[in-house]
């Protein structure tokens, strides 16, 4: 689940729009810098390109590009490029031992493979290998979910499976695709949850899967090819890491809808291209997830971690009346189980956002039902951590009372700032309504059980 972002937040940056009002499609590139830069042009559809930067295919950080009628020249990019980013890569270059460039041009950094740390250390995890599972959990959505397992089955990395559980379908469409399923490096399995419910779909691929870890994925995503390496990698640095999230970026930005989405903080929400190891003990404390740890359209754990919280909580997430909150408490629980989270933003994720704004007002209503819901279910769980959530109130409160999206929206009178303050309005509800709807769908998933055993 993503968490709704603040009121304040929703706003966080004034839309992109040209100053008739109309938004600029955005063009989803990539830029590598050990190559000569691109030039970018004015297709006469695109307004500006989304830009993702690399340096010996890490990805580094994004910069956004307004596309003038007669385009951007290299040089220019690599301005723009190095204005927004410079600090950050002369930091990658301190890091190696190497001396730091002062600017980039059109002909892109010069870098030997060789003394690069992050190639290194990519040979390192793909020689040791670990052998992992990939859960796709979907339902009903066969079209939608073939660019899923086209990426998947490119996976750059040498051992996994694919185990895709098809969620209380209402054919056999999603089993004939992946029977049909042939080359790639990994074999696809397919297996059937009759229970609706995201969580007993990812509880049923748990249960399916070979591996010792296992990594889950939504049928919207499309992984970066190096993204189980990444995964690998995280769990690499220590045997007490019990969950490996990455960051999760838009695969298009074609229209408003999508667009507002990323500037109310999309998957990420700030996390951004910085890793970190997150422990109960800190920096962040694991009963504040905002930002995010992580999220359930990239993440993975270790099966032991899994085993010893119980599973994803059923009564939590997509297709039950709260909507989310499975991942979150997923990842909280591990944490205060004693296990380290570690966010690997190279184990990277690409996600196809809602398309009309019907979709996306129902999805961040239904973050915000699944933040509280959450915190309802932490408690049911671990009582002692009420005093826990007290001491973060006054956090809390500052992040309810950070402002109105409606206000901060800098926009005009008009349909822009309507919607915004069409947003508050319904994250309130979402927030006030979560704790109820997570009560009503404990009753919902016990009578799913009884009934179960009744057959």
């Amino acid at each position: 689940m993503t968490l709704p972002a603040a009121p304040s937040a929703l706003h966080a940056e004034k839309s992109e729009r040209h100053v008739s009002g109309e938004f600029l499609p955005t063009r989803i590139i990539e830029v590598e810098l050990t190559e000569r830069l691109p030039r970018l042009d004015h297709d006469g559809h695109y307004g500006r390109a989304w830009v993702l930067v690399r340096l010996h295919t890490e990805p580094v950080g994004v910069c956004v590009v307004t596309l003038p009628g007669d385009g951007v020249e290299p040089d220019a990019l690599g301005e723009i490029i190095w204005r927004e980013l410079g600090s950050a890569l002369a930091g990658r270059f301190a890091a190696a031992g190497l001396p730091a460039p002062t600017a980039l041009t059109a002909a892109g950094l010069a870098v030997d493979p060789e003394a690069w740390p992050f190639l290194r250390r990519r040979a390192e995890v793909l020689a040791d290998a670990p052998f992992i599972s990939v859960v796709i959990c979907t339902r009903d959505r066969t079209e939608q979910i073939k660019k899923c397992l086209d990426r998947v089955a490119r996976q750059d990395y040498p051992r996994y499976e694919v185990v895709v559980v098809d969620n209380a379908p209402k054919s056999d469409a999603l089993r004939t695709v992946i029977e049909g399923q042939t080359g790639g490096r990994a074999p696809f399995r397919y297996c059937v949850e009759p229970r609706p419910g995201l969580s007993w779909a990812r509880n049923a691929g748990i249960a399916a899967a070979s591996s010792d870890i296992i990594a889950f994925l939504d049928d919207d995503d499309e992984p970066d090819e190096d993204w189980l390496t990444w995964i690998a990698g995280g769990f690499a640095r220590g045997g007490r890491v019990g969950c490996v999230s990455g960051i999760v970026l838009p695969a298009r930005l074609d229209n408003a809808v999508e667009n507002l989405f990323e500037q109310v903080g999309g998957h990420s929400k700030g996390r951004g291209f910085a890793a970190g190891t997150f422990t109960k003990a800190g920096p962040q404390s694991p009963l504040w997830p905002l930002p995010p740890f992580g999220v359930g359209a990239n993440m993975a754990f270790r099966r032991e971690a899994l085993t010893r919280i119980g599973g994803f909580d059923v009564a939590l997430g997509a297709g039950t009346p709260t909507g989310g909150g499975e991942d979150t408490l997923a990842i909280t629980m591990v944490m205060l189980a004693g296990y380290e989270m570690v966010y690997e933003p190279v184990a990277l994720m690409w996600h196809h956002h809602r398309q009309d704004m019907a979709s996306l007002n129902k999805q961040l209503h239904g973050y915000s039902i699944g933040l509280t819901a959450f915190y309802a279910a932490l408690l049911r769980r671990r009582p002692g951590a009420l005093f826990g959530m007290i001491k973060l109130l006054p956090l809390a409160v500052g992040y309810l009372k950070g402002g109105s999206a409606a206000a901060d929206a800098g926009e005009p009178a008009g349909e822009p700032r309507e919607l915004a303050a069409e947003l508050d309005r319904r994250a309130l509800q979402g927030m006030l309504k979560g704790p109820l709807l997570y009560a009503k769908s404990r009753r919902t998933q016990r009578r799913a059980v009884a009934a179960a055993r009744v057959k």
